[in-house]
């Protein structure tokens, strides 16, 4: 046979060597830095998609969804504090810095949430005034930066969340480069002016959970035992934390999972450090079980929520409230194709781009640049969160009111089954089609 017409197979890649893989390889020994950029895990991690709802037929009885309310709202705070949160929705807002963000993006924010009754959450680096000018409830991050801290903003804010971790970087610090430390930002940091700043990973005045509860207590003397306090902390040893959070004086947990975003961090982090929030939810409901606390302690989740099917399945396996985002950004125009050209020039895509630390994105929402930031009108980006706020409200109702639940929080793990041996064992539901938990203990 002629060797020109001898068959050739395609060239194979390596499942471990791929071509992103290849490629990070040669730009770390090309720079001899590691990759740093800002979102959420990017690989393919166990999440609600491999949960499923059993929705009611002969042996549950369906609510009608004209004429059978079925209730949404949720109260956060109910533990110790005099005035505690009661929002319309059970879907709030993560915190994400102004530094991080545009002003314009963190007042659109407020603006989006306070029309659909819920709350949003200042991050590092303070409280600016159009955002609590716009934000009908406002949970103030107290961090260990300290950045833009004071008590006349602890006293303005309707809630203290305490952050010791964050899921996209649990036991590591924030990053905000020079480049989006302008005038404005630094003064409310007291920082310099074009200069890489880093956040410490741990608070400066306390080291353990007997300290926290010390923490807390000033904390709600400073704002004389009205405004709720939650801890934050990023998903790893969800049991163990929540347990100490809640025994340190919290009156709401927040449990961030590792598909949470982040505005800058290293690649090496967001990808390996951490765990699923669907791994973590049960742990941390079967720590508040084991105390007596859970539903009197209430627990927000968060990390890759993205619809009304993810906040219903996050209520049914014990959580009391989510929050979005990632998500939220999109909603206002992040990653929108409108900017495609623009992406591409910055060597990215639309739904890809992620260098939110240069401080360069077309939509005007991770910058710092005036020129920028002015394309994002508050108002209409606004009205556009309140919106994808109301769609994910009434997706969760749908199933609820399939389930024959009359509220939100009756949801519970019963209703659910799962597609996959791992998603079963994480959120301990029945294997779709048997009713086996793996690793349940009979």
């Amino acid at each position: 046979m002629d060797n020109s017409e001898t068959p050739r197979t395609l060239p194979r890649y390596s499942a471990t060597f791929d071509p992103h893989t290849l490629a990070e390889i040669r730009r770390a020994a090309a720079t001899g830095i590691y990759d740093i950029r800002g979102g959420g895990t990017k690989r393919a991690l166990p999440h609600f998609d491999d949960l499923l709802f059993l929705g009611a037929s002969v042996s549950r009885y369906p609510l009608e969804g004209y004429r059978e309310k079925c209730a949404t709202d949720v109260w956060l705070g109910t533990r110790f504090a005099k005035k505690p949160l009661h929002l319309k929705i059970p879907i709030t807002i993560a915190g994400m810095s102004f530094g991080a963000l545009s002003g314009q993006a963190k007042e659109a924010l407020g603006r989006g949430a306070s029309i659909a009754g819920t709350s949003t959450t200042t991050g590092d680096g303070g409280m600016t005034p159009e955002e609590r000018g716009q934000s009908q409830h406002l949970v103030y991050q107290y961090l260990p930066s300290r950045y833009g801290m004071n008590p006349d903003d602890l006293r303005k804010a309707d809630a203290i969340e305490v952050v010791i971790g964050q899921g996209a970087k649990p036991g590591g610090g924030g990053m905000l480069l020079g480049q989006k430390i302008s005038d404005r930002v630094a003064q409310m940091r007291t920082l310099p002016m074009g200069i890489d700043q880093r956040s410490a990973c741990r608070h400066p005045d306390w080291t353990g959970p007997d300290d926290l509860e010390i923490k807390i207590e000033e904390l709600r003397e400073i704002t004389d035992w009205e405004k709720p306090i939650y801890v934050k902390v990023g998903a790893t040893r969800p049991y163990y934390d929540v347990a100490l959070a809640v025994k340190s004086g919290a009156d709401v947990v927040v449990l961030d999972g590792m598909q949470g975003g982040t505005a800058a961090t290293q690649d090496v982090f967001i990808e390996h450090v951490g765990i699923p929030i669907l791994a973590a939810i049960r742990p941390a409901v079967q720590a508040l079980q084991d105390m007596g606390l859970h539903r009197k302690v209430q627990l927000i989740v968060s990390g890759g929520i993205r619809n009304g099917a993810d906040v219903a399945k996050a209520l049914a396996l014990g959580a009391d409230a989510v929050a979005i985002g990632t998500a939220a950004l999109v909603a206002l125009g992040d990653n929108d194709p409108r900017y495609q050209a623009e992406y591409e020039a910055l060597g990215s895509s639309a739904g890809a781009y992620d260098d939110w630390h240069e401080g360069r994105d077309p939509a005007g929402i991770t910058t710092q640049d005036p020129l920028l930031a002015a394309r994002l009108d508050p108002v209409m980006a606004g009205r556009r969160l309140a919106n994808y706020l109301a769609v994910m409200t009434l997706e969760a109702q749908t199933i609820a009111r399939a389930c024959g639940k009359s509220h939100l929080h009756n949801l519970e793990p019963e209703d659910l089954v799962a597609l996959t041996i791992e998603a079963a064992a994480m959120a301990r539901v029945p294997l779709a089609g048997t009713d086996w938990i793996p690793g349940a203990k009979f």
